[in-house]
């Protein structure tokens, strides 16, 4: 289903990828994820939109300017109502902010920051833009996660600014729950906070995005032909098949497989 209103607080609202070349990422991902792109003016930088039925679902950038290139990675952003009361509360909690809340145009307010374990989060106050307006389908976000080597540290951050419901769903060698907001139950989760053993040792700590695909063997197969890398699997797991890939950039994403139908052109 299309949805044009802002999400609900803590949820993930919005993915991007810093890549020094977009038009080698949009080579691979409009490939591999059905998606078309519109190109922002030179007043964004060339912010690329990457649509799915000519809904935005993810967004492509380059360095600005002069800016020293980050290393590629996907940066999940989450909703939030107050930047500024959001950004604070992520102080007092132990997190460091690496970019101070800022206007994006119309598109709304931002603010970057790493919660106490070292992994980097966005934050995403809507305007014009609210966020992914297709989720849970072929070719858009399925799943977040911040993954680390000290859940006891994530719960706790993420708890005190978001309020978060925790269930735990850790196992033999492994730390994992899922997080809800606040007021719904574990069936209703927004994301996961990972622990040791969810991750290859040495593996710094991050928020990792899932993309949903209908064939995720297929889907790996057509990362390997577009250039890219397979880090894991495919593997079977309670909630679909699952794969560890990366990008022209080296930046790393999952591929989950998922039977919901995509959305027909327009709202619905």
């Amino acid at each position: 289903m299309i949805r044009q209103e802002a999400w609900p607080e803590g949820t993930p609202a919005w993915i991007d990828l810093m890549i020094p070349d977009r038009l080698v990422a949009q080579a691979f991902y409009g490939p591999l994820l059905g998606w078309d792109f519109a190109v922002g003016g030179p007043e964004t930088g060339y912010y690329t939109m990457a649509l799915k039925h000519g809904q935005p679902v993810a967004g492509l950038g380059e360095p600005m300017g002069n800016e020293a290139a980050p290393a590629s990675a996907w940066t999940t952003y989450l909703a939030v109502d107050d930047i500024e009361a959001t950004v604070e509360l992520a102080r007092a909690a132990g997190g460091t902010v690496l970019l101070e809340p800022m206007a994006a145009m119309e598109f709304g307010r931002m603010a970057v920051l790493t919660d106490p374990t070292g992994a980097v989060v966005g934050l995403w106050q809507a305007g014009t833009h609210t966020g992914a307006n297709l989720v849970n389908e072929p070719g858009t976000m399925i799943w977040s996660e911040a993954l680390s080597d000290d859940l006891a540290a994530a719960r706790a951050f993420y708890g005190a600014v978001f309020g978060y419901e925790v269930a735990d769903m850790s196992g033999p060698g492994f730390e994992y729950a899922s997080v809800s907001l606040p007021g719904t139950t574990p069936d209703e989760a927004v994301g996961g906070l990972g622990g040791v053993g969810t991750q290859p040792e040495g593996t710094p700590p991050h928020w990792q995005t899932y993309f949903a695909v209908a064939d995720t063997d297929a889907a790996t197969a057509l990362v390997l032909e577009l250039g890219g890398h397979v880090l894991d699997g495919p593997s079977d797991t309670p909630y679909g098949r699952v794969a560890r890939v990366s990008g022209p950039a080296g930046e790393q994403f999952s591929l989950m497989s998922t039977t919901e139908p995509e959305s027909a052109d327009g709202p619905v």
